[in-house]
């Protein structure tokens, strides 16, 4: 029986934090913020009225493409769906593996809260799995029945199409009996029995009538509960080997039966933490910790199926000690979301610092196995409500947003103070010629367009980034020295050492090296290299600065290579045209604002050439394109 929790338990003397926050907070978003928060990844949503009541339960491939598509108008949409849509007032969501385990959890969640919009699953044979049975010579079969008699479970299956391919790649790889025959020795030494036609179809070896042995049979059952379990090479290898060996012999049907068992194999899955066959009725808690606040995600299993989560955030008072933060989690989520009961196990990812307190109940860190999924299951749980929470605080307050931002690059970066404003350079040549460079600036992390600056390179010939780059810095510190304009607070150099050298040593130069930090960003694989510092420092490959930094480096490029592009297709035509003696400037814009392109040019008739540019010019521009012909 599950064990409540003493009252006693939750009074203010065993309280290390200042509050504990309600299960979930109120949402002060619109809807449509609900879904623009929602991730592109498979999972189960909950639609909650006014009450606070879930009145519906769905799953997706993708959990904001599906929930989108309820508040889109739409004709297909029926008069009960329309109904409903008017009654959410938020939405709540579980991010899973796949597809199949949201199929799981949803059919789970539908038969414990019976929403009033889905159609009620009454009936517990719902999930199909495959038993190996606990009887002399085992049988594998396909059951919906879950019967506690030591026998062996595997699945569950959201597909019977899956399962039943997975038993017919078992029954025609490994020769099991499939009668319901009762093998005991006893019987068999009897000669009760006689071989039937599986015998003699090669699917079973006869040991009703003693022609195989019992070990040799465990031996294979053995093979079967290991791709069962999800020992899956030495089946692959064997489907292989006999789908080139069909081939070879020009059995293609053959062949391709046996490609598509490789494909079922593909998408098999040997185990699901959304429901299991070993693992009854637990507790799952969770414990992921943010600064001085904490969220504990409660994961509740009942007969092997999910029934609940919850996830609830604190916030940390004097003490910060994990354990405490777990203990209080615990006895707040049991007393008002778990109806005060505790299952008789509770995985934990450490040991409550007062385990006492709960009165029969068995604390469990797994190590390994299901229940160690289990609970990395709820953590990623508690990790994407920390996300979701912080995004909700980001759309009301988008000042928040930036000053997180900003403090993270401070640190990841190791600057004095946050990188309020940042500068980017680039170089771009085409081996040597119209070397360009561009600078782009960034103000809170976003660009800001109007102070991006182009630069023609003017005392460098050939292609020599490093002068380019000394030019480049000098020309625009110099001039922001003369006129007592703000500096940056973070220089960005796009290149590695070489680059990053040329620009500090200007820096100095100009005697700002020690108030404006700079760094370099290498192309390849986004190294930072410091001034003086030979050894490469890398960002963390999942948190924003490294994004942030890679953008501007990326806006910089963009910015440099398309001023370098537009200068390269200018000068291009005008030297062209600018070979044509008696040709001006003026002249040449007359014509390309007419015709366009020089290939307009050149195929137009003298009439059209001497309307624009007068008799004498035009006659030249068309004896130069057409010396052949006059």
């Amino acid at each position: 029986m599950p064990h409540p929790i003493p009252s006693a338990a939750h009074s203010e003397n065993n309280c290390y934090f200042c509050s504990v926050m309600a299960e979930l907070e109120k949402h002060e978003l619109s809807l449509k913020q609900q879904v623009a928060l929602l991730p592109f990844s498979p999972g189960v949503y909950q639609f909650v009225d006014r009450t606070g009541k879930i009145i519906y339960v769905g799953k997706a491939k993708s959990l904001r493409k599906r929930v989108s598509s309820y508040f889109v108008q739409s004709r297909e949409h029926s008069a009960k769906v329309r109904v409903m849509v008017r009654q959410i007032v938020e939405i709540r969501h579980f991010v899973v593996d796949s597809e199949a385990d949201a199929l799981l959890l949803e059919n789970s969640l539908i038969k414990t809260l019976q929403p009033r919009y889905n159609i009620l699953l009454k009936d517990d044979k719902s999930y199909p799995w495959i038993v190996v049975r606990r009887e002399p010579f085992p049988r594998v079969q396909s059951t919906r029945q879950l019967v506690r008699d030591g026998s062996q479970y595997f699945g569950p299956y959201s597909s019977v199409m899956m399962q039943h391919s997975v038993l017919e790649f078992i029954r025609e790889v490994v020769p099991l009996r499939t009668c319901k025959l009762n093998l005991t020795p006893e019987a068999i030494a009897k000669g009760r029995y006689t071989v039937c036609l599986q015998y003699h179809l090669g699917n079973c070896k006869g040991p009703c009538i003693g022609a195989q042995s019992e070990e040799e049979y465990d031996r294979l059952v053995g093979m079967v509960v290991s791709v069962l379990k999800g020992d899956l090479r030495p089946v692959r290898t064997y489907l292989e080997t006999e789908m080139t060996r069909a081939a070879a012999e020009l059995k293609f049907e053959a062949a391709q039966r046996y490609k598509q068992r490789l494909d079922a194999l593909d998408n098999y899955s040997s185990k699901s933490v959304i429901v299991s066959a070993r693992i009854v009725d637990v507790d799952v808690f969770s414990l992921v910790t943010d600064g001085d606040e904490a969220f504990c995600n409660f994961v509740r299993i009942r007969h092997g199926s999910i029934t609940g989560i919850h996830t609830v955030k604190l916030t940390a008072g004097i003490e910060e000690d994990r354990p405490a933060m777990l203990t209080l989690a615990i006895q707040h989520i049991v007393e008002e979301i778990g109806g005060g009961e505790l299952a008789r196990e509770v995985i934990v990812p450490f040991l409550p610092s007062a385990a006492m307190l709960f009165d029969g109940v068995t604390f469990t860190v797994p190590k390994r196995g299901e229940k160690l999924d289990l609970l990395s299951f709820s953590e990623r749980s508690a990790r994407i409500y920390r996300a979701e929470q912080l995004k909700n605080l980001e759309i009301k307050n988008p000042e928040r947003h930036t000053e997180r931002l900003m403090e993270s690059m401070r640190r990841e970066l190791h600057l004095q103070k946050a990188p309020r404003h940042i500068e980017c350079f680039d170089n771009s040549n085409l081996q040597g010629t119209h070397p360009v460079a561009s600078c782009v600036v960034f103000r809170d992390g976003k660009p800001s367009r109007k102070e991006y600056r182009h630069f023609n390179v003017k005392t460098v010939v050939g292609p020599d980034d490093f002068a380019s780059m000394r030019e480049i810095v000098h020309r625009r510190y110099s001039r922001l020295l003369a006129e007592g304009a703000e500096l940056p607070d973070l220089i960005i150099v796009d290149g590695g050492k070489g680059q990053l050298s040329s620009a500090y040593g200007v820096l100095q130069e100009l005697g700002i090296a020690d108030r404006v930090p700079i760094v370099g960003l290498a192309k390849r694989i986004e190294e930072i290299f410091f001034p003086n510092d030979p050894m490469p420092y890398y960002l963390s490959r999942t948190g924003e600065p490294l994004k942030v930094v890679c953008h501007i480096r990326d806006e910089a490029h963009r910015f440099g290579i398309t001023f370098h592009r537009q200068k390269r297709s200018n000068d291009f035509i005008h030297t062209e045209l600018e070979q044509i003696e008696g040709i001006g400037e003026r002249s040449i814009a007359t014509l390309l604002r007419h015709f366009r392109t020089v290939s307009r040019i050149k195929t137009a008739n003298l009439e059209e050439l001497t309307a624009l540019v007068g008799a004498a010019k035009g006659r030249k521009v068309y004896t130069y394109f057409h010396s052949d012909n006059v």
